[in-house]
């Protein structure tokens, strides 16, 4: 598919239809949450620094490349990578030529790159002008308001998948949207992909806590794809796969995270190679150290992912948040994480490849105001800022520790929103709305002229959760807070779902993949 060919978009998730009143009002907000495969971004990027500014954080990162270095652990083939392509590696560490890292990035990493669904209509592009949103990743507890904070389970990532799939502002099934912690470590990642391939038909991503984990997601990802796995056109893998992987900042990478960066590029499947930094602790406290190192982490990832495999598809990455200085816990929704948000968007812009950062990031323990003003403080510059892929974006509580379920389905209503605001302003004859001015003129009101009865039904977002009644009516109806209503739908929601089709000799070949693989080894915690 041509990379600015935006695929045709699918159907939403079936639900079973409800009656009456509610049968209304579902049908205008489905009307006014339409699914796109991606959000195609038609503001301008807000900017916090000019070219020099840029350039002065690009000579800096070098610098860092040339005279500090970065270490590879326990990676002999790594270090010999770099020592072939004249690096200078001392022990684990290895120094770099100014500009070598950027040099070689810029030369083959493609600027954008479409990420296949066995759903077609689901594909996304990644890069330039697009957005793409995916839910949070990583948290080993779930919350929501019938049972509080508890370990999360293989039950919970499947509702997270169909809650995913379900939702029209979602683009993406993610990754390890929570930890199952009832499955055995060095198994789990089984259960964990084939829920994405079985309760989705969106793209998602794969394991990459050991190479071999994420080999067998490659391997499970052709069985998914049989036929359409490799590109008839250049016989090369299709990108099917998105992945994490985190660098061990500061200015580390370990043989964990770069065997399956080296494992999904030789596949030519993508990797988002992110330093995980908590500004502080694991960079200087200012917004231009944090960049500038940040950028020199993400050159050496990339540039590594280009030497094993010269056109892999490459995220750069950036995750950084603010340290609390008085106790040491990462704090959330701060300025200075949106200022580094800003400027490594601009750097990813002038390197020429996509960018992924930012989200519904908050550290408050539950769905309350802060989680609501610290995540729209995050998501905000996300969309501003031009993030082209967006991780966490939906569920996010506890500074990641937790996924929320109430959590979740606010924030995929925020996202909706945010796919209006990226859309700009319609400047389309009907977006000029002059007919409707004529014909109402002076001292009348448009409630009932002929513009607004064509548009009325689309004309604004309508939130499924927000309450804008009278305080009658809202008391009459039980006086439900935010929370309450959040949870009634996430229950509603996944009442309603139904699965999307995955055709049985498929599904088959999946299990017995992980039933062989399972019972070759056995059960562990590590």
């Amino acid at each position: 598919m041509p990379m600015d060919q935006q695929p045709q978009a699918g159907p939403p998730a079936r639900a079973r239809r409800p009656s009456g009143r509610d049968a209304k009002i579902a049908a205008r907000t489905a009307r006014s949450h339409a699914f796109v495969p991606y959000i195609t971004r038609n503001i301008p990027y807000y900017e916090v620094l000019g070219t020099e500014g840029l350039e002065l954080l690009e000579h800096n990162a070098d610098t860092i490349l040339e005279e500090i270095g970065i270490d590879f652990r326990d990676d002999p083939e790594s270090l010999k990578i770099w020592k072939d392509a004249g690096a200078d590696v001392q022990a684990e560490r290895v120094r770099f030529p100014r500009g070598m890292c950027r040099t070689i990035v810029r030369r083959s990493a493609p600027k954008e790159f479409t990420q296949y669904a066995r759903n077609p209509a689901h594909n996304v592009v990644i890069g330039g002008n697009r957005t793409v949103f995916a839910p949070a990743y990583g948290s080993p507890f779930v919350r929501n308001l019938d049972e509080g904070r508890r370990y999360a389970r293989i039950e919970d990532f499947r509702n997270f998948v169909k809650l995913a799939y379900m939702a029209n502002s979602l683009h993406h099934s993610g990754g390890t949207i929570c930890e199952p912690v009832d499955l055995p470590v060095n198994k789990r990642h089984f259960d964990m992909v084939y829920s994405h391939m079985k309760y989705s038909d969106k793209p998602y991503m794969g394991s990459v806590t050991h190479p071999e984990r994420a080999r067998d997601t490659v391997e499970m990802t052709k069985i998914l794809f049989g036929d359409n796995y490799t590109d008839p056109a250049t016989g090369k893998p299709r990108t099917c796969v998105t992945s994490l992987i985190n660098a061990n900042s500061p200015l580390t990478w370990d043989a964990t995270m770069l065997g399956a960066l080296k494992t999904y590029a030789r596949a030519n499947q993508a990797t988002i190679v992110t330093p995980f930094i908590l500004a502080g602790a694991m960079s200087p406290v200012t917004v231009a150290g944090t960049a500038a190192q940040t950028l020199a982490e993400a050159l050496a990832g990339m540039a590594l992912a280009q030497l094993v495999n010269p056109g892999a598809p490459v995220i750069l990455g950036s995750f950084a948040s603010s340290l609390s200085m008085q106790s040491g816990a990462p704090t959330f929704g701060t300025p200075e994480p949106a200022l580094v948000l800003y400027v490594m968007a601009a750097l990813a812009r002038r390197l020429e490849v996509p960018f992924r950062s930012g989200g519904a990031l908050c550290a408050a323990k539950i769905p309350d105001a802060q989680a609501a003003y610290e995540s729209a403080n995050t998501l905000v510059p996300t969309c501003l800022g031009g993030v082209n892929f967006v991780l966490h974006t939906a569920g996010w509580l506890e500074g990641g520790l937790s996924m929320g379920y109430e959590k979740f389905v606010t924030d995929t209503d925020q996202a909706g929103m945010m796919h209006t605001l990226l859309a700009g302003v319609d400047l389309s004859e009907n977006g000029q709305a002059l007919d409707a001015i004529r014909e109402v003129g002076p001292g009348k009101h448009f409630l009932g002229c002929a513009h607004t009865q064509a548009n009325f039904q689309t004309a604004f977002y309508r939130s499924p959760l927000a309450d804008n009644n009278s305080v009658e009516q809202w008391q009459a109806e039980g006086a439900k807070d935010m929370t309450q209503r959040a949870n009634a739908l996430w229950k509603k929601q996944l009442a309603e779902y139904e699965a999307p089709p995955l055709d049985a000799a498929v599904d088959e070949a999946l299990l017995d993949y992980m039933n062989k693989r399972k019972a070759s080894f056995p059960d562990s915690n590590i």
